[in-house]
């Protein structure tokens, strides 16, 4: 079900059934809220249509001033709106600004709220604005990148706030939803969740990282002639990788220095976190570190995905 709040302020609302006038009972009957906002063209609506897919009760462009007004109407339904999500982004223009009281307000009362911000390249947002033949909606007078720029600007802080960022520069339609699934098909006990990402710094960092680990400090597998083919998914690759000097110390470290920082963001209620590990090319060093660096994560009882972002690019 979908909520439509057009510039005009005017609404399309579709009643959940069950939505009733009245006080909440308790505070178990406070909403859980997601939040989706971030760039123009990096795939909102996409992340929306996938919560309401999965049972959410979806409010397009919706003023910030008018979202605890929405969490008051699901807490009054006695149950049937369980889980709100709210698109916000620069099309509210003057009311982006109202956002961030209305949601230290959320938060004081005790909703369970999250920050999804979808984020993506200058090159491909203006890929995506060119081949739908559209203009930014800050662009104006001037180009997409102007446009971009602006929005950048006004969404930096929501940014830097938000719990989960997914950059979607190289995903797809169905790698973008399979995400979101990923992380909300089964919410109900949110749990801190790792994703280990091997990348290759010249090909640039990923922009949804927390941490950023770099293993250009181990010889490189490329000038092996019988190494350069494989990758670091493979055993000889891996033995070659952790032969090396300081390779299972530095292992060994940090996988004792996530323990800390995976403590340290459970007690500060982040639910999701990105460990970027790069080499050169993301083929060898990253590769095999980063299998390994996933398997302590799990032995440790963290829920983790391992991702290779630019094995095979070359």
């Amino acid at each position: 079900m979908t909520v439509d709040v057009t510039e005009s302020g005017e609404k399309e609302v579709s009643t959940p059934e069950g939505l009733v006038q009245g006080e909440p009972q308790d505070s178990s009957e406070v909403p859980e809220l997601v939040i989706i906002s971030g760039m123009s063209g990096a795939g909102r609506s996409t992340a929306a249509k996938c919560l309401e897919d999965l049972g959410w009760f979806v409010v397009d462009n919706l003023p910030p001033a008018l979202i605890p007004t929405m969490v008051d109407l699901g807490a009054r339904s006695q149950g049937a709106v369980a889980r709100i999500s709210a698109v916000v982004d620069v099309r509210g223009r003057s009311f982006f600004d109202d956002l961030r009281t209305a949601l230290d307000d959320l938060e004081k009362g005790g909703v369970r709220l999250r920050v999804v911000f979808l984020e993506a390249s200058d090159e491909a947002l203006v890929r995506r604005f060119e081949n739908v033949r559209r203009p930014h909606p800050l662009q104006g007078d001037g180009r997409i990148v102007d446009g971009i720029e602006r929005e950048r600007e006004l969404l930096r802080e929501l940014r830097g706030e938000a719990d989960l960022v997914i950059d979607t520069s190289n995903l797809n339609v169905h790698e973008l939803r399979a995400k979101m699934d990923a992380h909300f098909a089964d919410d109900a006990e949110p749990e801190l969740r790792a994703t280990v990402m091997s990348f290759g710094f010249k090909y640039g960092l990923p922009v949804d990282a927390d941490l950023v680990v770099d293993c250009r400090f181990l010889p490189n597998p490329h000038w092996v002639p019988e190494l350069r083919a494989h990758t670091g998914t493979d055993e000889e690759v891996a033995r070659y990788v952790f032969d090396q000097p300081g390779a299972k110390e530095f292992l060994n470290g940090y996988a004792e220095l996530l323990r800390i920082v995976t403590e340290g963001y459970r007690r500060e209620g982040k639910r999701y976190m990105t460990i970027a590990v790069g080499c050169t090319g993301g083929k060898h060093r990253s590769v095999a570190m980063s299998e390994r660096l996933a398997k302590r994560l799990i032995a440790d009882g963290l829920e983790t995905v391992l991702v290779h972002r630019d094995m095979g690019r070359e």
